[in-house]
């Protein structure tokens, strides 16, 4: 469990992290370099989920061997595919993390939503559905593995 102070929201008590994978974890279907030494120290104190259609069919070896439930999902409403899946976790104990249009949802109804950008961009909704945008998804992991800077980029 990973307990966080979100100004605004206390300090929810946060056991899951929810990611897209195509734009977020990957690029052009690949797993980016650091994911997996930051997977490891995350899944000490969070349950870790990657929520993806798999448009490139490959996430499954690509993600093999490292600490998360990997679930695939249709290839339409995959925003409302992606809030549902958050709300049978529980979105006030839940992060999100993603890049896409079809992430605007769960980034919107998570605790604390965060838009990454990188070689694939990201939606303008899903930046508006955001807590928080960073430079791409090793930023993001590392505010969660270094809580105050969460506290300091989000206070009012």
């Amino acid at each position: 469990m990973l307990q966080i102070q979100i100004p605004g929201q206390g300090n929810p008590q946060i056991e899951h992290l929810l990611l897209d994978y195509n734009g977020t974890l990957a690029c052009d279907g690949r797993l980016l370099e650091g994911i997996e030494q930051r997977f490891l120290a995350l899944t000490e104190m969070l349950d870790i989920h990657v929520v993806t259609a798999d448009t490139f069919g490959d996430v499954h070896r690509q993600l093999q061997g490292l600490p998360c439930q990997l679930t695939i999902i249709p290839g339409f409403s995959q925003d409302q595919a992606k809030l549902d899946y958050l709300n049978t976790l529980g979105a006030k104990g839940t992060i999100a993390v993603g890049n896409g249009r079809n992430d605007h949802l769960m980034l919107k109804h998570a605790v604390l939503g965060i838009a990454v950008v990188q070689q694939e961009g990201a939606s303008t909704l899903c930046l508006a559905g955001a807590n928080l945008v960073c430079p791409g998804i090793l930023s993001a992991l590392d505010m969660l593995l270094q809580p105050k800077r969460l506290t300091a980029t989000l206070r009012t």
